[in-house]
């Protein structure tokens, strides 16, 4: 019996096994992942998005899913073989075009969002349980992006800007360095694709970032052009201010002897008093020329 017993078990385990690997390749459970840093929508609106879970975006994404996101690392789609923009829908990329996940979609301006620098170094924390091989692909929306739209394909570059194969897992993670672009300001979405070369499946995945705003470079460059606009001005002021300063400086100093001084003094002000002095002088010449007649007129007599 027990021989018989081994035999049929055996037979089973053979009649089973072939319907059950490709339940198994459809659906494997073990490249789970998400990434966390920068944190994607998946992770931060789960149980174990911690605070922000509990945002405005976070809520109305449950409300519309219809529930919590707790297998927040299996947002994956099996059999698409790079196939992206031919299999998920525009508007359901965040969600890879699962309804389990649609409330990832929802066009908002308030997702929380992790602060990036243009041109900087990006290292992702990619969460995963097990080694897989695979490429990662990351993407990152054009400038101009408008987040109160849902993202669709148009949205984001034909080429991402960064690829990584093969990273090691580290501490239950991968890190994947890349450069980002250069030319990004205000909101915008990095839009990553795991797709794996173990299993058939691609994982999908959107994390909101925010890039400073582009200052306005204009503004030195008008201060430059006042600056030099400026110091002319100001020069004819210091080159006149001297002159005044020597025509008054006679005025305001009159014990100086300047020939400034002296030229006013002869001119001006002796004129004035020299015609009185001459015809008074005059007056009394006559009078005492007059006086000296009548007295030589009355000696006579």
């Amino acid at each position: 019996m027990p021989r018989t017993t081994a035999h049929r078990a055996a037979l089973a385990a053979a009649l089973v096994t072939p319907l059950l690997l490709p339940l198994w390749a459809a659906g494997p459970a073990r490249a789970h992942g998400a990434p966390t840093d920068p944190v994607s929508r998946v992770v931060a609106c789960s149980p174990e998005g911690g605070d922000r879970a509990g945002s405005a975006a976070c809520r109305a994404a449950v409300a519309a899913n219809g529930a919590p996101f707790t297998a927040w690392d299996n947002l994956r789609v099996a059999n698409v073989g790079g196939r992206d923009r031919q299999v998920v829908p525009d508007g359901k990329l965040c969600s890879g075009g699962l309804p389990g996940y649609k409330g990832l979609d929802l066009a908002r301006a308030d997702w929380p969002a992790t602060r990036m620098t243009p041109g900087e170094t990006l290292t992702m924390r990619y969460v995963s349980t097990i080694p897989h091989t695979g490429t990662f692909r990351m993407y990152l929306t054009k400038p101009g992006y408008d987040p109160s739209g849902p993202l669709s394909w148009s949205d984001l570059p034909e080429k991402p800007f960064a690829e990584v194969t093969d990273p090691a897992l580290t501490d239950g993670a991968y890190r994947l360095e890349a450069a980002l672009p250069s030319d990004r300001t205000g909101r915008h979405v990095l839009y990553t694709v795991w797709q794996n070369s173990s299993t058939p499946d691609t994982y999908y995945s959107c994390s909101d970032v925010v890039f400073p705003e582009k200052k306005d470079a204009a503004l030195p460059e008008k201060t430059q052009e006042k600056q030099p606009e400026k110091e002319p001005e100001n020069e004819p002021a210091k080159q006149e201010a001297p002159q005044e300063k020597n025509e008054s400086a006679p005025l305001a100093s009159p014990s100086e002897p300047s020939s400034a001084s002296t030229s006013v003094s002869a001119s001006e002000p002796s004129s004035g008093p020299s015609t009185p002095m001459l015809a008074g002088g005059a007056a009394a010449v006559l009078v005492l020329t007059g006086g000296a007649a009548l007295a030589a007129r009355l000696r006579r007599r």
